[in-house]
């Protein structure tokens, strides 16, 4: 098949992201994995819920490259390149801000996360001591949700795609060397994931003056803190960072309500929801190209290649919908044997498992939209979208508990998929587009 140029503009966005997506949790498997075979039961639970708070923390603090990226591939597009350097300028501040701030308030947010997790009180003095060392990789993690953003922006997905397969290097080396080695244990891993952290940062700046180093001369220092754009800056993250928000309530509801059905509902969801996040690596790759390719469009007004790239990234989407439906509707029950040994979780999930496989024909209206309304900024209305599918989520959920148990956990999870995809389709042809 002859791809169109537009095809090879998404493909050239995406696949490097979908490789830096899939790369991602490697970094808190591979910390599972080493305590797995030189600790007991013990560590490996301390790990999971170290990294548990660190995801949930990063997680809402994604703003920071979501927000980036829309806003510099608008700038590029227009080819205004001093507000470029400036957006890269005041996404790194702002992290550097938070980073601050929770370094400051460790102790405090440590000891919320544990109330909100409740681990065992052998496994909580563990998951500390992997806490406070990780804590210092705050500023390297939340500086390179910055440039990941900006990278991406910039139409390159290269970049992030090297810093993530760096990144897992250096965490694999490092932890093997401070544990296997250096005889440590729980702090090992920890300290082997903030050197990872930290290199991908400086890997990041290097690849940054290497690349856009020209772009120097563009850098107006007193444009940084200039009120009207850091008001619009706080704005478009603000938004963002109320939609995560909602986005944490619906997951982790979903986490609670499956687990006080019992341990083997609990293990059938958690292990169904790996299809859900395979999906999703794929997808966001999709996402990331539609605030990238559809941003810069959209910031130099050119409507024709704009609704162009917007065409395509739905034929793409419905290319990845069909293949996954398809692959999980036939291998899908040997993909859960590679996750899990245990037959009776297995043939508890077959009773549940249409309801994975409607997951993509669900969502993938959403993923895409979410990419494009990030590029063009339209945030409040990715906002307000996602509010009216967590109500709709949570109307189901409640409404149908008493009769359909976890299937109305599950149909739950898919109406909220379909309404953030229908919600954003409503309100980018009667809001957006006029």
């Amino acid at each position: 098949m002859k791809l169109k140029q537009r095809d090879r503009q998404i493909l050239a966005i995406a696949l490097p992201s979908i490789v830096s997506n899939i790369t991602v949790p490697l970094l808190g498997l591979v910390d599972v994995a080493i305590m797995g075979h030189v600790g007991d039961a013990v560590y490996i639970g301390a790990i999971a819920v170290g990294a548990m708070i660190f995801n949930l923390v990063y997680w809402i603090f994604g703003f920071l490259r979501m927000g980036t990226s829309g806003m510099t591939s608008q700038a590029l597009g227009r080819r205004d390149l001093p507000e470029v350097t400036l957006l890269l300028a005041r996404s790194l501040a702002v992290a550097m801000g938070v980073a601050l701030l929770l370094l400051l308030l460790r102790e405090p947010l440590l000891w919320l996360m544990l109330l909100l997790i409740k681990p065992t009180p052998d496994v909580a003095p563990l998951a500390a001591r992997y806490f406070h060392v990780c804590v210092w990789g705050a500023p390297a993690m939340l500086g390179l949700y910055g440039l990941m953003g900006w990278f991406i922006g910039m139409q390159n997905t290269r970049a992030p795609m090297l810093i993530s397969i760096m990144q897992n290097v250096v965490n694999i080396a490092a932890s093997l060397l401070l544990v296997v080695v250096g005889g440590l244990k729980i702090e090992g891993v920890a300290l082997g994931t903030v050197i990872a952290q930290w290199a991908g940062f400086l890997v990041g700046l290097w690849l940054l003056a290497l690349r856009y180093g020209r772009l120097r001369r563009h850098f107006r220092p007193g444009g940084v803190l200039v009120r009207g754009a850091m008001a619009r800056f706080f704005t478009v993250n603000r938004d963002i960072f109320l939609r995560t928000l909602c986005l944490v309530a619906v997951n982790l509801y979903f986490t609670s309500a499956g687990a006080r059905q019992g341990a083997v509902i609990l293990a059938v969801n958690t292990l169904l929801l790996q299809l859900y996040l395979l999906f999703s690596y794929v997808m966001d790759g999709f996402a990331y190209a539609g605030e990238a390719v559809c941003g810069r469009y959209y910031g130099a007004r050119n409507r024709v290649a704009f609704g162009d790239t917007l065409r395509r990234l739905f034929f793409w989407g419905g290319l990845m919908t069909v293949a996954f439906t398809a692959v999980y509707a036939i291998g899908g029950t040997p993909f859960l044997r590679l996750l899990t040994t245990d037959e009776s979780v297995i043939l508890a999930s077959a009773e549940y498992f249409p309801w994975a496989v409607a997951i993509p024909a669900a969502g993938v209206l959403a993923f895409i939209w979410d990419g494009v309304f990030v590029g063009i900024t339209a945030t409040r209305a990715m906002l307000l979208s996602l509010v009216v599918a967590a109500a709709a989520f949570f109307a189901t959920y409640l409404a149908l508990a008493g009769l359909m148990g976890n299937h109305a956990l599950w149909l739950a999870m898919i109406v909220y998929l379909f309404m953030r995809g229908m919600a954003e389709t409503v309100a980018y042809r009667f809001v957006i587009k006029g």
